[in-house]
């Protein structure tokens, strides 16, 4: 009878240790897409810059499930073709030397013109293309700086004192040859630069303001999501800039740098998450508004999304 006992306890526990054994392993794949998902940062962007990381937590987060993601370096400041040109020259070596197909695409901010370029010139390395808090239809932040420079006559000097910061962040992550063009950057960023730019790189534009664009053009799936708060943590630093220049919203929607309907490209997961334009990637060090949903969450579940579409 204790010999049945012990067998029955053991076998328990054996069946016990499987069962964990196979929720760990389904948690461990989680967010293993089909293809590897590259993070891609906006304006004034970096990988890390010594214990500040642009995606903190993210790409750890995405990798504990499986995931195989890339940070690459972008110029902090210049055009949406020319950083377009530097991530295309990333993918292809990555695909070169891992023998990587495709590639899901995510691009925060000015990141997403970025991952846009590139899905338009050469889409047979694109599975998906994902923007957060992209100004698709430019940003009144960016008309404003324009309209104040080109008024004062000061475009030059502001461009060179910016190029200097944008020099400074790419210099401490460890990308000091990349060229800085701030002037050409916030071209880009205009409403004026943008319709340019979409009119040229049309592919998941929405058809009405405001509304959805298609889910996939070209063979790639597009993707975007957006937030809709300003001030969400009193000891971010971030959050007294972005009050400032909410102001040039007049009252419309949007993340402190980003209007709620300017961020919509190919199907709208979300656009009012209670995220301002620096809460969208979990920085900085995470500080964000109390009660609300985790950045780290959304890029898990929407991995989790590109995963279960086989992508």
């Amino acid at each position: 009878m204790k010999r049945l006992l012990a067998r029955t306890a053991l076998a328990a526990v054996c069946l016990t240790a499987l069962g964990t054994t196979a929720t760990a392993h389904a948690a461990d794949t989680y967010t293993r897409t089909r293809h590897p998902i590259v993070l891609v940062h906006g304006l004034f962007g970096f990988d890390s810059v010594g214990i500040v990381n642009y995606w903190y937590r993210i790409p750890s987060s995405l990798r504990s499930g499986g995931a195989t993601v890339y940070v690459p370096q972008q110029s902090a400041a210049n055009a949406s073709e020319v950083r377009g040109e530097q991530l295309l020259a990333e993918l292809r070596r990555l695909k070169a030397a891992y023998g990587h197909a495709k590639f899901n695409l995510v691009g925060h901010s000015h990141g997403g013109q970025t991952v846009r370029y590139v899905a338009a010139v050469a889409p047979e390395l694109v599975a998906s293309v994902t923007t957060v808090g992209t100004p698709h239809q430019g940003s009144p932040v960016a008309d404003a700086v324009k309209r104040g420079t080109d008024a004062t006559g000061s475009t030059q000097v502001v461009a060179g004192i910016v190029n200097g910061f944008a020099g400074v962040i790419s210099f401490l992550s460890g990308a000091s040859s990349l060229p800085q063009n701030s002037e050409a950057a916030m071209n880009s960023l205009t409403s004026a630069g943008a319709a340019s730019f979409n009119a040229r790189f049309p592919a998941g534009a929405p058809p009405t303001s405001c509304g959805q664009g298609p889910s996939a053009a070209n063979g790639v799936r597009y993707y975007s999501a957006g937030g809709t708060a300003v001030l969400t943590h009193l000891l971010d630093p971030t959050d007294g800039l972005l009050g400032v220049t909410s102001l040039m919203f007049k009252g419309a929607a949007n993340d402190g740098l980003v209007g709620r309907c300017s961020s919509h490209w190919g199907q709208v997961l979300r656009d009012d998450y209670p995220w301002n334009h620096v809460d969208q990637m979990n920085h900085a060090f995470g500080l964000r508004g109390l009660f609300t949903p985790d950045p780290v969450a959304f890029y898990r579940s929407h991995a989790n999304r590109l995963k279960l579409a086989g992508l």
